[in-house]
């Protein structure tokens, strides 16, 4: 019989694996070995990828220690979304945090998060989180910002890293971080895509063999849009929508060609960075993606924006 540890003690894994704190006082406590330099976080709702071995990655060569969060956050479901049916992968995910060489592991219940239950206090996303894909997923991101501070606040990080893909999220977080005067750094990390170009999500275990193909359409009408960047605004959203049109399972649910930091749409003589963002359903499946752009002379697809505030 294994002698039990001490309540409040983090565990370690095996084989050298990354410290794992699923309280909050186990991860003061392990916050606190958490010496001689920068912390990096990297927070995940699970069902770790390729795109989040990224994030870890970058965060690991620029920081002396590397936090990684995992947390199904419900506040981020809404009614007609299946909370239940996100895919559950802890050991996997635990298996690519040792071996991208993260320190600490914080993987939370809900009540340990929330501990008097559905919090009465949250962050707003004010009107920014209204549109895009906050009209399609009503208090999204009221969610998402709430679960980041704290999470912001719990970690202590210096930075945190999140990725381009979930471009309308970052941008928020951004705008957080900024107006509430949080001391940390936030840094975007380009895109990360499958060989034939989809984005990397955890949502794409959801498609089908079928519905995978007919999901290529997204990324397809990014890089036609991209190639047309140096033409104008109206040549860009005319090069993706053709692209679209001719996908007739695909149901996109906009395409637009918007400013990065205030997502709202650019005019025909605007010159500069946008953002070209879709979003659709494929089969029972909802994807998102986007590129950043350079508009005008030069224009070209960018992996991320120069300066968005």
């Amino acid at each position: 019989m294994s002698t039990p540890r001490p309540t409040g003690t983090p565990v370690t894994s095996d084989a050298g694996g990354p410290v794992v704190a699923r309280t909050r006082t186990e991860l003061r406590t392990a916050r606190a070995d958490l010496t001689g330099g920068d912390v990096a976080v990297v927070m995940t709702m699970g069902a770790l990828h390729e795109g989040h071995l990224t994030l870890i990655e970058t965060a690991r060569r620029k920081a002396a220690h590397v936090v990684v969060t995992i947390f199904l956050n419900p506040l981020q479901f809404g009614p007609r979304e299946d909370l239940s049916r996100y895919p559950r992968t802890f050991d996997s995910d635990m298996e690519i945090c040792r071996t991208a060489g993260v320190d600490l592991v914080f993987a939370p219940t809900p009540d340990v998060i929330y501990q008097d239950g559905d919090p009465g206090v949250r962050v707003s996303a004010g009107p920014l989180g209204n549109v895009l894909e906050g009209q399609a997923r009503p208090g999204h991101f009221d969610g998402m910002l709430t679960v980041v501070a704290k999470l912001l606040h719990l970690t202590g990080a210096d930075s945190a890293y999140f990725g381009q893909k979930d471009a309308q999220q970052l941008l928020l977080i951004r705008r957080m971080v900024r107006d509430l005067d949080f001391p940390v750094d936030v840094v975007s990390v380009p895109t990360v895509r499958e060989a034939d170009g989809l984005a990397m999500s955890s949502r794409n275990t959801y498609l089908t063999d079928s519905d995978r193909e007919v999901a290529l359409c997204l990324s397809k009408a990014l890089r036609a849009g991209a190639a047309a960047a140096a033409e104008g605004p109206s040549a860009i959203r005319r090069a993706a929508r053709s692209v679209l049109v001719r996908e007739p399972l695909a149901l996109v649910d906009y395409l637009v060609l918007v400013h990065p930091s205030t997502l709202e749409d650019v005019p025909e003589w605007y010159r500069g960075e946008a953002l070209l963002a879709v979003a659709g359903r494929v089969g029972t499946t909802r994807l998102i993606d986007n590129l950043p752009l350079l508009v005008g002379p030069g224009g070209r697809a960018l992996e991320v924006f120069t300066d968005v505030a």
